[in-house]
């Protein structure tokens, strides 16, 4: 037969299981909650009243989809708040405007935590693209939601983006990108074909470079899967990484090429020696006493003439399929 104390015991687990499954709180833990909250007690007021001070932001806010939504067809008491479902209950801000800690804002100047404005984000927003938000690069370098959102205004087709579109919006930091997107040979970004979003995800992800995929190749062979194989002959630096030959963002070379051909295969491949072709120009005149003392005469040592493998696409005019072949004689990537 159980005793008192059991009986005691058990009751109190049951009432700490209540309030957990409810959501409901201990009087001392509410009081330790408003001397942490100087919000803690303020209570809704509704969008009229902020309207009556925030004009610009009523008549902007009513194009974007969050209004619609929290208007037309609000799914919680939260979202029939409008402004207060993100700014939190706004009665002790309409008495002190001045006190910053009142009232949630969204922008640098006004200094709320970005823990805490990501965290009223979060609260609708999480799960499916922000499943990896937690320990992103973005989210460890303090990023808000704020910073690339704008919820208050529409000036994006999509996204309620800060500036006219993603890559804008990106580009706003990733300034070393945007020169790379103005190169010779560059993704198809600045002519709108293409997003940063479709390579990286900016809200996380479990591989490296917010990459939406689990390496390179995989992402790379999204678009390119004649590249993917399998081969009968494989080009061991392709297999590996992509980003061993190509440029990600763009490149002054052909084809995003890190570097131009031949000196691109030279880096790997020797142009001398019994199996090498000496494109520098030694095989144009060949080792002859007559080509020793005319590269003599131009003051320069055997095999600096010209040579027409560097030019066109050099190495690749006879080893055409250099991602890989499957032909029985492609073992030099010839055909």
């Amino acid at each position: 037969m159980a005793t008192n104390h059991t009986v005691t015991f058990l009751r109190s687990c049951a009432l700490a299981a209540a309030a957990l499954l409810f959501g409901l709180a201990p009087a001392h833990a509410a009081s330790a909650s408003a001397e942490g909250d100087p919000m803690a007690n303020a209570r809704i007021v509704g969008e009229k009243r902020c309207g009556e001070c925030h004009d610009t932001e009523k008549s902007l806010f009513g194009h974007t989809q969050h209004a619609k939504v929290f208007r037309e067809n609000p799914r919680n008491e939260t979202e029939k708040a409008v402004c207060e479902a993100c700014h939190g209950p706004g009665s002790l801000h309409a008495v002190d405007t001045k006190d910053k800690n009142k009232i949630i804002g969204f922008s640098k100047e006004w200094g709320t935590a970005i823990e805490r404005q990501n965290g009223q984000c979060l609260n609708c927003h999480s799960g499916g693209q922000r499943l990896h938000w937690p320990g992103s690069i973005h989210a460890t370098n303090k990023l808000a939601c704020s910073d690339c959102h704008n919820p208050m205004a529409r000036f994006s087709a999509n996204g309620l983006m800060k500036k006219a579109g993603i890559t804008e919006t990106c580009q706003t930091c990733h300034q070393q990108q945007r020169a790379e997107f103005r190169k010779k040979s560059h993704m198809p970004v600045p002519e709108g074909k293409m997003t940063c979003e479709d390579c990286h995800n900016p809200h996380g992800s479990s591989s490296k470079r917010l990459l939406k995929a689990d390496s390179v190749n995989e992402l790379c062979y999204t678009c390119h899967m004649e590249k993917r194989g399998p081969f009968l002959w494989e080009h061991a630096p392709v297999r590996e990484n992509c980003l061993n030959c190509h440029y990600a963002h763009g490149s002054n070379a052909d084809k995003l090429l890190v570097q131009t051909r031949p000196f691109l295969c030279s880096g790997c491949h020797s142009t001398t020696g019994t199996m090498g072709h000496a494109v520098w120009g030694n095989n144009t005149l060949g080792n002859t006493a007559s080509a020793i003392a005319t590269t003599n005469q131009m003051g320069g040592a055997l095999g600096n003439l010209p040579t027409k493998r560097m030019t066109g696409r050099s190495c690749q005019e006879c080893h055409s399929a250099i991602h890989g072949s499957n032909s029985p004689s492609g073992a030099r990537f010839q055909r």
